[in-house]
């Protein structure tokens, strides 16, 4: 039985987009931690403002003035803008006021940047070849910097030997989107899709190692930080009742 390749694609994009959208709502547990402690610790907004922009892109390049038939790609990126968004504002809500104000201007560069490519390839470039050249070759470069940002949380999990602050289910979700999405390029030859999903997969790749390097010394450090505390606040219980002690005496 010969599969018809439009529909292997289809199929195949279609489990993409729910790898995508896993991908996603993988930093959820990151962003109700940073919810409830009202602070944003020392997760990186990086990765949020590359997928942000990397997800207008998209929506751009899937658009059937730029590339036809690529409802698929405009469904799940512009699903991922939607969640991008509600993490970018926690963000904005829970960081100090310097890195409140940075991710502000970034992310208002990056609305500008869309905003001007968009009305540009739209109004000034003929035919729909010549826009998705436009548009699909910075989608590639979007697509590996969405990638490649978390190679900033790396290099600090390679210096405190510590996963804490590297989500293990971004890592995870960020490789299987990577292979769902290279397949999805090589049943149809996309090359715009293929070699940024291509690299993206082995980066991910790298993320996943590392964890599994750094998983045992990140659980030792946190056990050993737990007990520390515990320690401290039993000393802290015990000076209290030291120090009440005397009041007591001078009531007998």
């Amino acid at each position: 039985m010969v599969i018809d390749r439009d529909v292997a694609r289809f199929s195949v994009g279609v489990i993409g987009n729910v790898i995508a959208l896993i991908l996603f709502l993988s930093p959820l547990p990151t962003f109700i931690r940073i919810w409830k402690s009202k602070s944003v610790e020392q997760f990186s907004p990086i990765p949020y403002l590359a997928t942000f922009i990397n997800c207008a892109l998209w929506v751009l390049y899937g658009l059937p003035w730029v590339q036809p038939h690529s409802i698929l790609v405009v469904t799940i990126n512009g699903t991922g803008l939607g969640i991008e968004i509600v993490y970018l504002t926690l963000f904005l809500l829970y960081s100090d006021r310097k890195q409140r104000t940075k991710v502000f201007f970034i992310v208002l560069g990056e609305i500008v940047f869309v905003a001007i490519l968009s009305a540009c390839v739209l109004t000034f470039v003929p035919g729909n070849k010549k826009r998705a050249a436009i548009v699909g070759s910075i989608c590639m470069v979007g697509n590996i910097l969405m990638y490649a940002s978390p190679l900033s949380v790396m290099k600090l999990v390679i210096k405190t030997k510590s996963v804490e602050y590297m989500p293990f289910f971004l890592s995870l979700f960020s490789f299987l989107n990577g292979v769902s999405w290279t397949a999805y390029a090589l049943i149809r030859f996309d090359a715009y899709i293929l070699a940024p999903n291509s690299m993206g997969t082995v980066l991910a790749l790298a993320q996943l190692l590392l964890y599994a390097t750094y998983y045992k010394s990140t659980k030792r450090q946190m056990a050993e930080r737990e007990a520390k505390g515990e320690v401290v606040m039993a000393e802290k219980s015990v000076s209290g009742r030291v120090a009440q002690k005397p009041r007591n005496d001078s009531r007998v």
